[in-house]
């Protein structure tokens, strides 16, 4: 599989969907939803609704699922969306770049910017429960949960808050495995469970989401780890050499960047490994998990 070519075309999918669902900016609430859709659409993998749409055909080959699963990709995207915005306020890790671009805040100022986030986050339950919905009722229970936990206070929420509560402070390498976990994987791992659940997946089936999501979700993070230390301002479309900065502690930063690159690679094994009863079904889940180590080298 040409991954690239893959991602690209499901990209488009993913942004159609977006342009679909997404409020337009008219009325007397047209600043802040410009503001929503300023962050929304300025650029972006669309890595979560890929993996819950990859999901879905792993589980559902003929694809009578990715349709329905539409919503929820989307509804990913927008609480993704949403937690960058709130990261680059001042009050967090204070960045002017996201994707190259200025970040919400320095457009819209701080106010606007949370409630930009906020808009999104709130969205997309709207997303997930409103009248484009069409999943069984008990699937989308499921689903609608699933992403409450892995956004809110145990999940990416929490993760965020443990990573500014510690900066500039020793602390166990276990808790820099919780906060990776909570802050980027929760939601790595709930956007390959839900497009499994909305596929109809069997209860095995879903355990092997759950745990390949685990894998890809730390080898993500590490690999971010790597980049901010590998990489330029231009490469990565925000401040390089910001972790650092700031005092996180960070993979590298615990055993340096060979070894950080190692792990990583040992996640994507173990993520493919968890795949293994899919065969030739889970080739975009493989694929996937390899362009995430590739772009540590």
């Amino acid at each position: 599989m040409e991954i690239r070519h893959y991602l690209n075309e499901q990209r488009q999918v993913v942004d159609l969907a977006l342009e679909k669902y997404m409020l337009k900016p008219q009325g007397p609430f047209a600043r802040h939803i410009e503001s929503m859709r300023y962050s929304l659409f300025v650029g972006g993998k669309r890595l979560r609704p890929i993996l819950c749409l990859a999901a879905a055909d792993t589980i559902d080959p003929g694809c009578t699922a990715r349709e329905k699963l539409l919503p929820v990709a989307c509804a990913l995207e927008c609480i993704h969306t949403y937690s960058l915005i709130h990261d680059d306020l001042p009050a967090m890790d204070n960045d002017d770049l996201r994707r190259g671009k200025p970040t919400n805040h320095r457009l819209y100022g701080e106010a606007g910017a949370i409630l930009a986030g906020d808009g999104l986050l709130t969205w997309a339950f709207d997303l997930l429960t409103g009248q484009d919905s069409v999943l069984p009722p008990e699937s989308l229970l499921q689903i609608t949960h699933l992403i409450a936990r892995a956004a809110g206070s145990l999940g990416m929420v929490g993760g965020q808050a443990l990573d500014i509560a510690y900066e500039n402070k020793e602390f166990p390498f276990e808790l820099l495995q919780t906060i990776h976990r909570s802050k980027t994987g929760a939601l790595l791992t709930c956007a390959v469970q839900a497009g499994a659940v909305g596929a109809g997946a069997t209860p095995e089936e879903t355990e092997a989401m759950v745990h390949y999501g685990d894998r890809i979700g730390l080898a993500f993070q590490i690999v971010d780890d790597l980049l901010d230390v590998t990489a330029s301002t231009e490469q990565l479309g925000k401040t390089a050499g910001g972790d650092a900065k700031k005092g996180k502690a960070t993979y590298p930063a615990y055993f340096g960047v060979d070894k950080s690159r190692k792990m990583a690679l040992e996640a994507v094994t173990a993520a493919k490994d968890a795949l293994a009863g899919f065969q030739e079904k889970a080739a975009p889940l493989l694929a996937i998990a390899d362009y995430i180590y590739a772009r540590s080298n």
